[in-house]
């Protein structure tokens, strides 16, 4: 059930044929943009640790 070569040409082409040449490069970079942003959001922290620290001291 993978994805071979045929399928990605086949897929490639109908993108091509939807959206034009001109538009490939804005499609990839906000493709790429996302996944960008994707990772650094799963990567962060959920929540903002405010506590102060026990020394007294800032940690900064």
């Amino acid at each position: 059930m993978g994805i071979g070569t045929q399928e990605i040409l086949l897929i490639l082409v109908v993108v091509l044929v939807l959206f034009g040449a001109k538009k490939l490069p804005e499609i990839g970079s906000g493709l790429g943009r996302a996944i960008k942003n994707f990772r650094k959001a799963s990567s962060e922290p959920d929540e903002i640790d405010i506590t102060p620290p026990k020394n007294g001291k800032d940690q900064s």
